[in-house]
């Protein structure tokens, strides 16, 4: 039987059963307030607005105002497609058994970097507030891009508690999920 999921600052802590060690694992995602489906509906509104009052006054004789609002319809269509390849954008970070995993994703495009646990190093690139560098054997990733500045410390410090099996002992202790405070170390 698996523990209860435990609640983390950042992240989320469950066991995945009898024989297999817990699964830590956070998800960094920027916060968009539109959906793709809201975005269509909006993009679509604004079609239909702008080329009505432009027809009517294609009508009235004013003949080039059509195609200057078709050219600006076609700027902001490119302008809400490039924010639409990048709303999905995201870090996934798990650690399972013996296996720190980052995956990356950029407009569609995935980067997955394994490391061993034992081997890992998480610490800011370049000082208190920057980006996580998470590195080992030879690689690089660069962790944190969708979180404040002040909260990257302490994501650090979740994920380095984590590599340590801290986070591990606590899902196995009888101790309820809502008296287990992670977020409050220094």
């Amino acid at each position: 039987m698996s523990n209860p999921a435990l609640k983390l600052r950042f992240g989320t802590l469950r066991a995945q059963g009898d024989h297999d060690a817990p699964l830590v694992q956070w998800q960094l995602k920027p916060n968009c307030s539109v959906t793709p489906a809201q975005l269509v509906q909006f993009y679509a509104s604004l079609c239909v607005v702008s080329l009505g009052i432009s027809a009517f006054f294609w009508l009235q004789g004013a003949l080039m105002v059509l195609p200057f609002a078709a050219l600006e319809l076609l700027a902001v269509g490119v302008a809400l497609l490039v924010y639409a390849r990048h709303a999905r954008d995201g870090e996934k970070i798990f650690l399972q058994g013996t296996q720190l995993v980052v995956e990356l994703q950029t407009a569609g495009r995935t980067e997955r970097a394994e490391f061993f646990r034992d081997w890992v190093r998480v610490e800011p690139k370049s000082g208190d507030g920057s980006l996580i560098e998470v590195s080992g054997q030879g690689r690089t990733v660069v962790v944190g891009r969708f979180l404040r500045p002040e909260l990257r410390p302490a994501l650090a410090r979740e994920i380095r508690l984590a590599l340590r099996g801290w986070l591990a002992q606590e899902a196995e202790s009888p101790v309820s999920s809502s008296s287990v405070k992670i977020s409050g170390l220094s």
